[in-house]
């Protein structure tokens, strides 16, 4: 991610650096400092936003580079809050320290505009007072995209304007772009990343992404492990392309309510049939158990993600970690495992929970885990004083030899174990974590 976006700034500064290197400016030197800051701030501000909206369309060629589609939205996601943060600047540039250079220098020496007449003049005019409200809808966008108690269909429905408000920036980049950056190779990079965010508006105006990967299907079973977990499977129709353990997809039940995303707690047996265990942390999931019943129509769109048993370094130490819900992937790596129990690989896997007694889980895991001698389950319950801690996975680990974390659950827990383990076992180990937030 970070890869990705702070490469991406700095070729955009660096094409608008030789521009800058090769074109004559008149004005005095704090007008021409102003106006060249309007230009790098409004040049990243649209860079970011195609960026943005260009993941959005979910391109599958992007999933290995970018670690999967958790981390490509996680990187669109700083996208859209950095595109957000340069067009602030931009926007104070243009009013703020306009302003306050007419009150201390004068307009004498202020950069003069470009000359433009007929339609072109017109288009300009149109551009400029669509980008001012187009600011300030993104900055609300912001704001709302932070805000993790906002409710998230509203939120979904607001997002949805988001093509049309990428369509119209762009628009005024183009109408507003000085005409020498045309015959430079900022104005081939400029039009290369309005093309890519264009794609991804259209795609998204007409309903387009990520259709090729969905397949309809039926509710065959529902059930309740637990008050606020409900278990669904679903048997799809052909065209499903079957999936790896510990991939997830998008699920529509819902057609008003659109797709959520979830991992799929099963393997794959060849009947496309796929289960998921969705537990209740949000306005949508809540409600669910209440309005889900046998025979309803489904759609589920994947499968997507990386983190599958398939990417196991076998050089590497195992050392798998769930936390609460995120136990699924796990259950789908188990089930996997069962057909060959004999060449299933060596792990340590730790199951943390509130309450171990009564977590509708530790059964399955140990029947699972029954079957596979190599596969060693420690259940971690809060309520019994069983908290994991780091010093716990470095007690066991094997000198000269790496570990490989997997581990899927709560940030919090993932930050900490992470910090503990770098201070413990520094450049010894990997951690493969799932960036499951898509908001």
């Amino acid at each position: 991610m970070k890869t990705l976006i702070g490469g991406l700034i700095v070729l955009v500064a660096l094409a608008w650096g030789l521009d800058i290197s090769t074109a004559a400016r008149r004005g005095s030197l704090p007008w021409i400092v102003r106006q060249e800051t309007l230009n790098l701030s409004g040049l990243l501000a649209i860079a970011m936003m195609s960026l943005a909206t260009y993941l959005a369309a979910r391109p599958a060629w992007l999933e290995r580079p970018l670690g999967g589609l958790d981390r490509m939205y996680q990187t669109h996601k700083w996208a859209g809050i950095l595109a957000a943060g340069f067009a602030v600047v931009h926007w104070a540039t243009k009013e703020v320290a306009g302003s306050i250079l007419k009150a201390t220098i004068g307009s004498a020496g202020k950069v003069p505009k470009e000359k433009f007449i007929g339609l072109p003049d017109v288009l300009r005019a149109l551009s400029k007072d669509m980008a001012e409200w187009g600011i300030y809808v993104l900055l609300a966008m912001l704001v709302l995209a932070l805000w993790k108690r906002f409710p998230y269909r509203p939120w979904r429905l607001l997002h949805q304007a988001m093509p049309v408000l990428y369509l119209t920036l762009a628009f005024h980049a183009v109408t507003w772009a000085p005409t020498d950056y045309w015959t430079q190779p900022l104005g081939a990079l400029l039009a290369l990343l309005i093309v890519a965010g264009a794609y991804g508006s259209v795609l998204a105006l007409v309903g387009s992404i990520g259709r090729k990967r969905q397949v309809a299907g039926t509710v065959v079973a529902v059930d309740h492990p637990a008050p606020d977990v409900v278990g669904v499977r679903c048997r799809l129709e052909a065209g499903w392309r079957g999936h790896r353990p510990g991939q997830f997809a998008f699920i529509t039940l819902d057609p008003g309510e659109g797709a959520h995303p979830f991992t799929i707690a099963s393997a794959d047996r060849g009947d496309r049939t796929v289960d998921f265990k969705i537990k209740a942390l949000g306005d949508y999931t809540r409600g669910l158990a209440g309005r889900l019943r046998a025979g309803q129509a489904v759609k589920v769109e994947g499968p997507y993600g990386r983190f599958h048993i398939a990417r196991l370094d076998p050089r590497a130490r195992q050392v798998w970690i769930a936390g609460g819900i995120g136990v699924t992937p796990f259950l789908a790596w188990l089930e996997s495992l069962q057909a060959d129990a004999a060449g299933a690989p060596a792990a340590d896997l730790h199951y943390c929970t509130r309450d171990r007694d009564g977590d509708p889980f530790v059964a399955r895991l140990e029947s699972l885990c029954a079957s596979l001698p190599g596969v060693r389950l420690k259940i971690h319950g809060a309520r019994q004083g069983e908290v994991l801690e780091a010093k716990e996975i470095v007690a066991a680990q094997e000198r000269g030899r790496r570990a490989e974390i997997w581990f899927c659950g709560p940030r919090g827990l993932a930050e900490k174990l992470k910090q503990e383990l770098h201070d413990a076992l520094p450049g010894r180990f990997s951690f493969h974590q799932e960036a499951f937030e898509m908001r």
